[in-house]
């Protein structure tokens, strides 16, 4: 814990730097502490994008952060140092009571983020892809090694500029970072509405209620999380200046939206919010575009940049314009694979069910075959239909429309891609606090509901709880839980206690899991790190194997095609 505390101060030190650098170059005006530092965190990413194409972030690009830290800081320190005086008058104007949950909730986010981690692909493919990103940055071909890496996101970006993998090998915990910015804005915004009783700032104030299940993703750098936190900061903006609207707002969110979209592609239907804003503003924005016009276009550029370095598809895992002219490029096949593999989890069926079975009886499968699926799947479709009944009764703005709107392409898109409700969650929270919002508006009980749902927290944290009645999953059955040995260093990046063993195959030479491990795991091992169970299922049905291309590691890899009688 302690180890965790003293980085973090590091990164909000450099995350408030890095954010006013932005706001100044752009004219953003923001004067929100929690919505500086992301605006920190996703310079970080950009300067880490950009670094990762021609080298490895270590060392090297730290003592470059170092020097940009302390020119912005020395540059612009009395205006830098009235954010820290503007967030310190805030946080005093809370009640004693929220100040206490405050305090209590950030405990809690550290003590979890010191725990075990618990998230599956931490150990398949997170450690990892921060790994290479440390010790090579952007290897060509890469995904040939492990399909998974081609889904190297934003965050693992992000993550990899905050590991201090040169320091020490244990630092994972920057979605816990990134939660507790986001319960700062909430319950800013909740003593808000205790002042004014605008909805808005109610229904991103209770955010915070469901920290127990946005625990289980801090402890790893899960993309999905923050996800979740960014979007409600992004409907707040939306819902809040739909109708007064100024270009820093509508910079902000927009800003806010291709941070999302760089750390996870599945939340595409997010991009509408800014569009729907622009369109509604279009004479007010229309003379102010450049600047968030220059911000899509780099995003846009790293985005295909990245995905074609690693995969040789700039839109991966789309096949969409696809280099084949590029040795490293993984082969169709095991795209096409990795796709339909990733289509039909979220249905739980087999490719021969999925082809054989009714649109009717492919949705009930996708209801019934999981137990926490199964809530997830259910409490969606039923937030679809009563939302817009308490939209019309309570709430009847266009903005709020437009949002209701958005929620149903994201799960329309979901259903043809990969229907996982990890992957609409975000939504499920705004529209499942939103109801609670229009009944629940009482000062008193909104307070202990706060402290309530720290209870669960307390208990899966500090307890050992089997989750037997959500999941068949065995990876997941046991929650992560905070022990005294993690005081003062956190637990190790991987849960996993399997050995490592050395392997080669043609000029590979790799180290592989034992053979008691998950398919797709790799845990911690030293890079190349792939499981073997993987080289033998893609040389056996397809014929591939991964090779370097050249005798330097960093150079990266290709897929050799065998010859079937071999």
């Amino acid at each position: 814990m302690l180890l965790i505390i003293l980085s973090w101060i590091y990164i909000l030190f450099t995350t408030i730097n890095l954010g006013f650098g932005l706001d100044k170059t752009i004219g953003l005006q923001n004067k929100n502490f929690a919505i500086t530092a992301v605006l920190g965190l996703f310079t970080a990413t950009i300067l880490g994008s950009i670094w990762a194409i021609f080298g490895r972030i270590n060392i090297e690009f730290h003592l470059f952060l170092l020097f940009l830290n302390g020119f912005l800081f020395l540059l612009f320190k009395s205006e830098i140092l009235e954010i820290y005086q503007s967030f310190i008058k805030e946080f005093r104007r809370l009640s004693a009571a929220l100040q206490f949950y405050l305090y209590l909730v950030t405990l809690l986010i550290i003590a979890q983020c010191a725990a075990v981690p618990y998230i599956i692909d931490n150990e398949s493919y997170y450690i990892q892809t921060i790994k290479w990103i440390n010790e090579y940055g952007f290897v060509k071909g890469l995904a040939n090694l492990h399909i998974f890496f081609g889904q190297t996101s934003g965050w693992h970006i992000a993550q990899s500029v905050f590991s201090f993998s040169f320091l020490y090998k244990n630092f994972n915990d920057l979605s816990g970072f990134c939660l507790l910015l986001g319960t700062f804005f909430s319950v800013f915004k909740l003593n808000l509405y205790f002042e004014s009783e605008k909805k808005s700032h109610l229904i991103v104030g209770l955010l915070p209620l469901s920290n127990v299940l946005l625990f289980q993703f801090i402890s790893a750098p899960s993309p999905d999380l923050p996800v979740y936190v960014l979007s409600f900061m992004v409907f707040f903006y939306f819902l809040e200046y739909f109708k007064n609207a100024s270009s820093q707002k509508f910079n902000s969110i927009l800003i806010l939206c291709l941070f999302i979209l760089y750390i996870k592609p599945t939340a595409l239907a997010l991009l509408i919010v800014p569009l729907v804003f622009l369109v509604h503003n279009f004479k007010i924005l229309k003379s102010k575009l450049f600047p968030c016009f220059v911000v899509s276009i780099l995003i846009l550029g790293l985005f295909i940049t990245k995905n074609t370095i690693i995969t040789g598809y700039p839109f991966y895992p789309t096949q969409l314009l696809s280099f084949r002219m590029y040795d490293f490029a993984v082969p169709k096949e095991l795209v096409s694979f990795y796709f339909d593999e990733t289509k039909l989890y979220g249905f739980f069926l087999t490719k021969a069910e999925f082809h054989t079975l009714s649109y009717s009886q492919i949705l009930i499968q996708w209801l019934t075959f999981n137990k926490i699926n199964t809530i997830f799947n259910l409490v969606s479709l039923i937030l679809v239909l009563l939302s817009p009944i308490f939209i019309y009764k309570f709430y009847h703005k266009k903005a709020f429309w437009y949002l209701y709107g958005i929620m149903v392409v994201q799960l329309f898109v979901l259903m043809i891609t990969s229907p996982q409700f990890r992957f609409f969650i975000h939504f499920i929270l705004f529209f499942g606090i939103f109801i609670l919002a229009c009944r629940v508006k009482n000062k008193q009980i909104l307070t202990i509901l706060l402290f309530g749902s720290t209870l669960p927290i307390l208990l899966l944290l500090l307890f050992s709880v089997k989750f037997s009645l959500l999941t068949h999953n065995k990876l997941i059955l046991d929650n992560s839980r905070f022990t005294l040995k993690e005081l003062l260093f956190p637990h190790k990046n991987s849960k996993l206690k399997a050995g490592f063993y050395n392997m080669k195959i043609g000029n590979l030479e790799y180290y592989s899991p034992d053979e008691n491990s998950y398919f797709w795991t790799n845990g911690d091992g030293k890079l190349p790190c792939v499981n073997a169970q993987q080289i033998e299922y893609f040389k056996t049905y397809f014929q591939y194997i991964p090779q370097l291309r050249t005798q330097n590691i960093k150079d990266g890899f290709y897929s050799k095609k065998l010859d079937p009688n071999d």
